[in-house]
């Protein structure tokens, strides 16, 4: 088998949807001999933030010299982001030989009526794979809500970490902060720890009473003293206690990540259940990378890129904008989902740019470029749709070249696999 067969194989299960459950799971992952069973995880759910705590935690724990597995979703321009071991990609064989292995066990279980979707595939794939590295830890992303959610076949983990809980999937979730925050905290498990980021009262109340019923301590990131020293939009530096840290990650809301991360961090090493230094925290924290989160892509003319994509992310977005770059004209290059809160994300961007350049993006779920600019428009915005991603990127680099400006490309982690790899190249 080839990569791209293999390749193929994964994304041919695609056309099953996502489907919440866990017998579907569970069955195929006994065929696979249960690896799930053979790791020690650390949990990941919440609305924003998940991936920049991942990213933290598992840049720590590697520089402490724990072969460290990742797991996060989605990628933005290689599928082998997903299922990391020391922050790499596997490389292409690994994942070659684990297709070429397991795919047969989804052939036979379609057969007898149990049909695997494309998520639940790739989560088998990385119990598998970060099974068979000997891997001493994995950070472990879920992919939507939690309770039910296919990673969730893991016993007690480490610590079960919530992140900003906000409205995102509410067709699936709930439409309510409280219904949202229920199904987040189906990874607290008793006989492990409750971790969590600064929340909303609503989120809090729910996240206090499921530790609480479950007997499990709760530990909340607001509890270390941090005090911010300097922040740009190449990174942030800030104490926490004696740790003068940096974090190349952007943004006040990449503090709070990286703090929640810290808690975990601080947290395990002082019951002893994971050996860390202060100088692994501190390499780990400057070595942090979360592609396509407020990440700054060129200097001249300035190009930042963000996958936010509901309200709580794109308020971020803006705090970090109006904090960064107050005087800079911004044009906007944006595409998004039809199925996101739209209204909610732009009427939160109202007057931030100079000009929006609506995009389409690579995904059936789009929502067309016209329709996106005829919403800016109708909040008064100067709103102009194009054919293409990378048109849209092109005309934005001239107006920002002309003007002395800077561009912000948002709104969606599809769009930004689209056009990452451009700048990249370039």
């Amino acid at each position: 088998m080839t990569y791209e067969t293999a390749l193929e194989k994964i994304h041919s299960l695609l056309t099953f949807g996502s489907r919440p459950g866990l017998d579907r799971m569970r069955a195929l992952l006994h065929r696979m001999g249960d690896p799930q069973d053979k790791l020690r995880y650390i949990h990941v759910a919440g609305t924003n933030g998940k991936g920049s705590v991942c990213a933290v935690l598992s840049s720590v724990l590697a520089a402490a010299g724990y072969k460290t597995g990742l797991f996060i979703s989605p990628y933005i321009t290689d599928f082998r982001e997903r299922i990391q071991i020391n922050n790499q990609m596997i490389d292409e064989k690994t994942l070659t030989d684990a297709v070429a292995t397991t795919f047969p066990l989804v052939e036979q279980l379609r057969s007898e009526g149990v049909i695997i979707t494309e998520f639940e595939y790739v989560n088998a794939l990385q119990f598998y794979i970060h099974a068979r590295a000997h891997c001493d830890l994995v950070v472990l992303e879920t992919g939507m809500g939690g309770l039910l959610d296919c990673t969730n076949v893991i016993r007690p983990p480490l610590a079960a970490v919530i992140t900003t809980i906000g409205l995102d999937h509410t067709a699936v979730l709930g439409d309510t902060i409280a219904a949202i925050a229920e199904q987040k905290c189906g990874i607290i498990k008793n006989g492990s720890a409750a971790f969590t980021s600064r929340q909303c009262t609503e989120a809090m109340q729910v996240i206090e009473a499921t530790a609480n019923r479950l007997n499990v301590p709760l530990v909340k990131s607001g509890s270390l003293d941090a005090t911010v020293e300097e922040m740009t939009i190449e990174g942030s530096r800030f104490t926490v206690g004696e740790l003068s840290c940096h974090l190349r990650l952007a943004g006040k809301h990449q503090i709070e990540n990286a703090l929640t991360a810290l808690s975990v961090i601080l947290w395990l090493r002082g019951k002893k259940l994971i050996s860390v230094s202060d100088a692994a925290i501190l390499t780990g924290l400057e070595n942090a990378r979360n592609p396509a989160r407020l990440e700054l892509l060129r200097q001249e003319p300035l190009v930042l890129l963000d996958g936010a994509h509901n309200p709580n992310g794109i308020e971020a977005l803006k705090e970090a904008v109006n904090t960064f770059l107050p005087d800079k004209p911004i044009t906007c290059v944006m595409g998004m989902l039809a199925d996101k809160d739209v209204d909610s994300a732009l009427a939160l961007l109202k007057g931030v740019f100079r000009r929006v350049l609506t995009v389409p993006v690579a995904n059936p779920r789009a929502m067309r470029a016209g329709e996106l600019a005829e919403k800016f428009r109708t909040l008064g915005e100067d709103a102009v749709a194009c054919d293409t991603a990378r048109d849209g990127v092109d005309k934005a680099l001239n107006d920002a070249a002309a003007e002395n400006g800077c561009v912000l490309i948002c709104g969606s982690l599809y769009l930004a696999g689209e056009v990452r790899p451009y700048f990249i190249k370039n």
